[in-house]
């Protein structure tokens, strides 16, 4: 073989050894990122069912202080009847851990505050009825509600936390153009 076609043979050999090493750098790297990022969106699915046993604790909860006030033969069933229709509501509304999609996110917030504030406001009556504030069922619910909504809190906390570092990865260079392609999308907030 003549001098010059061994130089070009070296030369292929050098550029195809650069485009290897370059090809398995991207590789790795690609590979790398996506497993960082099931891991992040996995610890946003396990997030999110911190937040729903929360709110489905406090659902079940209400319905202990339901039954309570039922007991009372002259309170407002207007208000009564609001609180079991807010909670139903705000119970069916199910949000898949996979689709944590902001528009969900709000849905089911939306659904919460709702019973929310009818739980307010059913508090708020009952606060009229002495007899029923003095049971000691009414007492214990009154501790742990506020509990339960501290606990809603953190979790809710929590959830934020985890999605802002999934939506920051899949959001910063490359990782944007990596998310894409995966086909991974950004968590809603609370």
């Amino acid at each position: 073989m003549s001098k010059g076609k061994v130089g070009v043979v070296v030369a292929l050999v050098g550029i195809l050894g650069i485009l290897l090493v370059a090809g398995l750098g991207i590789f790795f790297y690609a590979t790398n990122w996506y497993n960082g990022t099931v891991t992040l969106e996995e610890g946003v699915s396990e997030q999110w069912s911190n937040v729903e046993n929360a709110y489905q604790l406090r659902a079940d909860k209400t319905q202990n202080l339901v039954a309570i006030v039922k007991g009372a033969a002259d309170f407002e069933q207007e208000t009564l009847t609001q609180v079991v229709e807010a909670r139903s509501k705000a119970t069916s509304v199910n949000i898949d851990a996979n689709d944590l999609s902001p528009e969900k996110i709000q849905a089911f917030q939306e659904a919460q505050s709702q019973f929310s504030g009818a739980l307010s406001r059913l508090l708020v009556t009952i606060e009229r009825y002495p007899e029923l504030k003095a049971t000691e069922a009414f007492r214990d619910f009154q501790a742990q509600y506020e509990g339960m909504e501290n606990r809603i809190g953190v979790e809710r906390r929590k959830y934020n936390q985890s999605a802002r570092e999934f939506n920051t990865r899949i959001k910063r260079f490359p990782g944007n153009f990596l998310a894409g392609w995966f086909s991974f999308e950004e968590k809603g907030y609370f």
